[in-house]
């Protein structure tokens, strides 16, 4: 049994995915970010980071945060969706993971800050998030335009990380903005396609989580409001 926290957001749904590929018994955990809760004593417990998402192995005692880390830990534990064992595919599945980790993620989340909630003036934080977002799915673009998945013909743990994020790329971006990238399109149709990210997308049935990102929920996802560095 895995215990999941979670909420809706493109990290934790890639979780999600990964659980319902590998039909793993989990239970949810929701944690409603906009009213605080990943900053509750007993969730930093959990993850001194305070986000999400989570799990925790009931059959191991392993508890893991960050949403690519516990891809790696579930395929690891299962032997499921990895490429074949070899140098090569391995440096294939590492670096294409960590690239959705620290550059698809990120600039993605920071593009969508800056665009949607950051207040003015922000033409410059803009301009250069929403550049990195395009150029780093250009990347994934161009890299799928010679292949099925991220890894060769083979469907693993990295077609799910970017599944998370793709899910996305219409708030982003842009409503057009699948126009520029027909592969990344094809995979996303695909990928949305499999019983297990339906069942993943279903889960947005079982919690409410508060949807209003007024000044209380500012506060709680902008902490550098309430606390500025300078």
């Amino acid at each position: 049994m895995i215990t999941f926290y979670y909420n809706r957001a493109p990290n934790p749904m890639k979780v999600a995915l990964c659980l319902e590929e590998m039909n793993l018994p989990y239970e949810l955990k929701p944690v409603d970010t906009r009213k605080g809760e990943q900053h509750q004593p007993d969730f930093l417990a959990i993850n001194p980071n305070g986000k999400v998402p989570v799990i925790i192995d009931q059959d191991t005692g392993a508890r893991v945060f960050d949403s690519n880390a516990i891809l790696l830990y579930l395929a690891e534990r299962t032997g499921q969706f990895l490429p074949d064992s070899t140098p090569v595919a391995r440096g294939e599945l590492l670096s294409w993971l960590m690239f959705i980790a620290t550059g698809v993620g990120p600039f993605s989340g920071q593009a969508v800050h800056f665009k949607h909630f950051a207040p003015e003036p922000k033409d410059y934080a803009v301009n250069r998030y929403l550049y990195e977002a395009k150029r780093h799915y250009g990347v994934i673009d161009a890299h799928l335009s010679g292949q099925r998945y991220m890894v060769g013909e083979t469907y693993t743990i990295v077609d799910m990380a970017l599944w998370g994020w793709a899910r996305m790329v219409p708030f982003i971006l842009g409503e057009n903005a699948w126009g520029d990238f027909p592969n990344l399109k094809r995979f996303f149709d695909e990928t949305s396609a499999r019983p297990a990210a339906q069942a993943a997308t279903a889960l947005k049935e079982k919690h409410s989580f508060k949807a209003e990102m007024d000044d209380e929920a500012r506060q709680h996802m902008f902490r550098h409001l309430a606390a500025p560095v300078s």
